[in-house]
């Protein structure tokens, strides 16, 4: 493969760099474990240097591979799955539509209802999303006055509902045990920046993994890599 600017610098050839991130933010893996795998394989990559491209390409993977999801629907499922942090509890919102495709996600130090609100204006302008015309949520206390807030401000229509009934979640908790799958091995976060990168790795590879990116079939493990290679800018 040939280099493009993001690997500029980089000892290692953009394939190698490539495979290690999708096996890190794919698989249950740690670091090390990750670094047992290079040197399965020849190579001498330290534990230190795959975190590094961890943090540099899951959050550009992310992005570039939004605007090749399918259209979503206009009925959400929101939820919360406890993070820990350097220790300290912090808290990932996510949203899928109705079929259990990913539409956004937020990590934050919070809670409560300004973080709530954070994250469906988030969920709204993220450019693979529309306008719901039903959110469902559990009974969380936080979510009816963050949707009585977007109401009020014409950020959703008067005509979206919200259904707090925790039964009408079971997608998005089925979707949350992927994501808890990888966040295990790593035994917490050591920085809530790192984290949020990291996590972005994560959801990206969720996607790829549930068919969601157009023209990437759910489990062609080959088109996946096909596919960061072509997003990050690197030639065949």
């Amino acid at each position: 493969m040939s280099k493009s600017h993001l690997f500029k610098w980089r000892h290692f050839l953009p394939a190698i760099i490539i495979r290690c991130v999708r096996w890190y933010c794919r698989y249950s893996l740690s670091y090390r474990e990750v670094e047992e795998l290079t040197q399965e394989r020849g190579l001498r990559v330290d534990h230190s240097t795959v975190f590094r491209w961890v943090q540099a390409y899951a959050r550009q993977l992310d992005k570039r591979c939004r605007c090749h999801l399918r259209p979503p629907t206009g009925s959400w499922r929101v939820d919360e799955v406890y993070v820990q942090v350097k220790g300290q509890g912090k808290w990932l919102y996510r949203a899928v539509d109705k079929y259990g495709d990913t539409l956004d996600f937020l990590l934050s130090a919070k809670r409560d209802s300004q973080a709530t609100k954070r994250f469906f204006h988030k969920t709204l302008n993220a450019r693979n999303s529309t306008t719901p015309s039903v959110i469902n949520a559990d009974k969380h206390a936080a979510y009816p006055p963050a949707f009585a807030a977007l109401q009020q401000d014409k950020t959703l229509f008067s005509s979206t509902e919200l259904r707090q009934n925790k039964y009408l979640n079971n997608v998005i908790e089925q979707d949350h045990r992927f994501l808890q799958r990888l966040i295990k091995p790593g035994l917490g976060f050591k920085s809530f920046n790192s984290a949020r990168r990291t996590i972005k790795g994560y959801e990206a590879m969720h996607m790829l993994r549930k068919g969601q990116v157009m023209g990437v079939l759910k489990g062609d493990v080959l088109a996946q890599l096909n596919f960061m290679a072509q997003v990050l800018g690197v030639a065949a």
